[in-house]
């Protein structure tokens, strides 16, 4: 699923699909994914989507193009979301960081 899960996670993925696609029920691939991974699958996934956004800033891309890049509906929400798992805007986190 993890797999799955990052080679799609600019897509939009229901648990649905999740359990269609493992044959397990919700309950029982929430509960196995995050023993194993520490994270359920929609936390995995987002992760996974802040950490493409990661990549695009560093590149230059524009924080809306990231947003959306990443299968974030909005830059709103992607910022909110960033600003929460990185402790850093978008903005910030792709400025150099200046030593003293």
């Amino acid at each position: 699923m993890a797999a799955y899960l990052d080679a799609h996670a600019s897509e939009e993925i229901s648990l649905d699909d999740l359990c269609e696609r493992s044959g397990y029920s919700p309950g029982h691939l929430i509960r196995a994914f995050k023993q194993h991974f520490g994270f359920t699958p929609h936390a995995y996934l987002i992760n996974r989507r802040i950490q493409l956004g990661q990549r695009d800033l560093k590149r230059g891309t524009p924080i809306a193009e990231a947003a959306l890049n990443a299968g974030f509906a909005d830059q709103p929400h992607f910022q909110r979301t960033f600003k929460r798992l990185v402790a850093a805007t978008p903005n910030q986190y792709r400025q150099p960081s200046v030593e003293k």
